[in-house]
């Protein structure tokens, strides 16, 4: 009966094909822009490690005085002082726990000369590696008697290990940062995570990813180059071992519910010491939240993206109320004949089904022109500086929810041109043809 029906719609669609044309031309345009955003938006909005997630935590600790005149920011964003994320780690209440900054250095092998090349990477202790499930492809981390003796070893990402190393293997070469020589002890496995989570959450976000990671003892000791924000108050001037300048970030790991609220009370216990001694001021309380809070209280996904995914979803909305109208146009236009079915024994269910039908028809096709833009545009996001614009991939996913979301979006919009097309009184029809 499906069969009968399609038939039929698509015989009608042939008798005004410039009709149907710009139905499916309208819900193309629409579909497709609408699906480029929620596609990028999809992507930006995932969770960017997939069963490890609900084990992160980042702890907050607001170390600013009270009164900041160049302030505008009243929550804070999460950085740590030195002191603070050394008693933390030191403390080891979590599962694990990992104390972390950004670092800009000039790096190249030892071997073969050359130009060093400036690459990005983070300063971070040993627990990092494992907390996260970074996968290696070659050796593994550094222990924590290696932070403890500012051990000079280093991780590297796989695309940073080929440019210097080529194919071969890097482990145990030495390589130079800045003046110093660190020795491989691992290969990452080209780990990328979208976004960036564990850094500080700017533009940057998304991206490339972290090239090289050093023992942060180290990186301090050595004075390598810090990237990223640094907030200092008070007399302390840029220095970042004082207690009045904020710039590290920190992460726990905590298996279940029981792990979590003992180390909330361990926190809670932490900020009134503190307080108690003369330091962290404000009064709000030592906080834990959870990566994917985190990222939702950070605001990862730029607003101006949100702006423009509301934008699509309203010119989709634009663009169903004008496929309504021309339905109505359409089948309100073939009242003679649909009055000539009825009178033969057609019931109005049957031509409601026959309308809807004839509808959907015009969602799919539009889907699959919708598709094609959607490619489109997600192509040209694909051209943009943004840090997320090389993210914005049609997966398999997207592409089905594209061509339901077509189908759907075309049979809603004929279901009130359908149903005003069922109540034609056929008699009346009938009497004036």
């Amino acid at each position: 009966m499906l069969g009968y029906y399609a038939a039929i719609a698509l015989h009608n669609l042939r008798r005004s094909p410039a009709l149907a044309t710009l139905m499916v031309l309208v819900i193309g345009l629409g579909i497709g822009a609408s699906m480029t955003m929620i596609t990028v938006f999809h992507v930006l909005s995932g969770d960017p490690l997939p069963g490890r997630s609900a084990r992160l935590f980042v702890p907050v600790i607001d170390p600013r005085p009270l009164q900041r005149g160049h302030d505008s920011t009243p929550e804070s964003d999460g950085s740590f002082t030195w002191p603070d994320a050394m008693n933390l780690l030191r403390a080891a209440r979590a599962d694990r726990q990992a104390a972390m900054a950004g670092g800009a250095v000039p790096i190249r092998p030892m071997q073969g000369g050359g130009l060093p090349s400036y690459e990005t990477g983070r300063y971070v202790s040993a627990d990092f590696f494992a907390m996260f499930g970074a996968p290696f492809l070659h050796g593994g981390g550094w222990t924590a008697q290696d932070d403890a003796q500012h051990a000079r070893v280093l991780v590297l990402n796989r695309t940073l290990s080929r440019k210097l190393f080529g194919e071969g293997s890097a482990i145990g070469r030495t390589v130079r940062i800045k003046d110093s020589d660190f020795r491989v002890v691992g290969v990452l496995d080209d780990w990328q995570p979208q976004p960036q989570f564990y850094a500080q959450i700017d533009s940057r976000a998304f991206g490339r990813s972290d090239q090289f990671f050093i023992p942060l003892e180290t990186a301090l000791e050595l004075k390598l180059d810090f990237n990223g924000r640094l907030s200092c108050w008070g007399n302390s001037g840029d220095s970042r071992g004082s207690d009045q300048c904020s710039w590290l970030q920190f992460w726990v790991e905590l298996d279940d519910a029981a792990r979590v609220d003992a180390y909330r009370r361990f926190l809670a216990g932490y900020w009134r010491e503190q307080q108690a001694h003369g330091r962290l001021p404000r009064p709000v309380d030592a906080q834990l939240v959870g990566l994917m809070d985190w990222l939702a209280r950070e605001h990862v996904i730029p607003d101006d993206l949100r702006l423009q995914l509301t934008l699509s979803i309203g010119f989709l909305v634009v663009c169903m109320l004008n496929v309504v109208g021309l339905l109505l146009a359409t089948f309100l236009r073939r009242g003679g004949e649909i009055s000539v079915r009825r009178a033969l024994g057609a019931r109005r269910r049957d031509i409601f089904v026959q309308l809807g039908v004839e509808a959907s028809l015009i969602g799919l096709a539009g889907g699959l022109l919708g598709v094609l833009v959607a490619l489109l545009g997600l192509w040209s996001v694909r051209q943009r500086p943004d840090g997320y614009a090389q993210l914005a991939h049609m997966d398999l996913g997207m592409l089905l929810a594209t061509c339901t979301l077509a189908v759907a979006a075309g049979a809603m919009a004929g279901l009130l041109p359908a149903w005003r097309a069922c109540r034609i009184a056929p008699a009346l029809q009938l009497k004036t043809q």
